[in-house]
């Protein structure tokens, strides 16, 4: 079984390089590193827990596209949240990207790095061709 790792040219906040890989594929198994609310420029997006969790959902869709994958293929999901008041909307906006069936999911509360309201980690399975 090969290991391959997806994106880890990615840069955070003043180009600064990130050191891990936002996706990781061993056999069938694809892990999305934690995903947060960053921007393209690298910057945290500003907000409440709503555009939060919509940006942070959006770039756990797209570590999954590197691989190759989509929300489909998800079968586990780690949330962790700065504020446990902010659970209920969490759970409104996280259940859009879920209409139908929903992966197992864990989520606590944490204090988050850079400002973060939210990050989201997943496990796909997506067997090799």
């Amino acid at each position: 079984m090969a290991i391959q790792h997806f994106g880890n040219q990615r840069t955070g906040a003043g180009g600064q390089k990130l050191p891990f890989s936002p996706a990781v594929r061993a056999g069938d198994y694809v892990y999305i590193s934690g995903q947060v609310a960053m921007k393209e420029n690298g910057e945290i997006e500003y907000g409440g827990i709503e555009a939060q969790t919509k940006l942070t959902m959006e770039n756990v869709k797209a570590a999954l596209a590197l691989a190759r994958c989509t929300l489909d293929d998800v079968f586990k999901m780690n949330v962790w949240l700065e504020d446990t008041r902010d659970f209920w909307t969490f759970n409104r906006v996280y259940a859009e990207y879920f209409p139908g069936e929903r992966p197992a999911r864990s989520t606590v509360q944490s204090s988050m790095m850079v400002d973060a309201k939210v990050e989201i980690e997943a496990i796909a399975y997506k067997p090799e061709k």
